[in-house]
């Protein structure tokens, strides 16, 4: 798994446009793994610090309770490809940080939480410009890459930094 760290060094035109969208917008949709394995949405806000991305919970929220049984997450950020902006996605693994004077230090003033910093598998950004629909992604080991999809026809390769 990547750090966001790790994520944005290795793809920082991307990393950026992933950042843009997550701080544009206070809340976004956190997919966990129920018990039972059936899926879990949520409302999460994220941040970025100290080169990580982060999200916290209250204390015995069934979010925290899912992550913390099993760590598979994917956050969508609040889209903006209606208004010609972009759609962000990310997933990987959710680790606790349990060190209290860590998440009291993160925290803040914010009282007693969970705090996960999310390690990366996968990001993907999406947008639309005229009759294509663009995708960037990166996957953990594989790099960057973009496809587009013109006239809504076959889904092709297209060059990182051409749209």
């Amino acid at each position: 798994m990547a750090t966001w760290q790790q994520f944005s060094e290795e793809a920082p035109a991307l990393a950026e446009k992933i950042k843009e969208r997550f701080t544009a917008a206070k809340s976004h949709v956190l997919a966990t793994v129920r018990r039972d394995g059936s899926p879990r949405v949520s409302g999460s806000e994220v941040d970025f610090r100290e080169q990580d991305l982060l999200i916290g919970s209250m204390i015995n929220a069934m979010k925290a309770k899912d992550l913390r049984r099993d760590g598979r997450f994917a956050i969508h950020a609040a889209s903006a490809i209606d208004e010609g902006g972009a759609d962000a996605k990310v997933s990987g693994n959710a680790v606790e940080i349990t060190d209290p004077a860590e998440v009291a230090r993160l925290q803040g003033d914010d009282g007693e939480a969970h705090v996960f910093r999310l390690d990366l598998t996968e990001v993907v950004l999406t947008w639309v410009e005229g009759n294509t629909i663009y995708f960037d992604f990166w996957k953990e080991g594989q790099g960057s890459k973009r496809l587009a999809r013109p006239d809504n026809g076959p889904v092709v390769e297209v060059a990182l930094g051409q749209a």
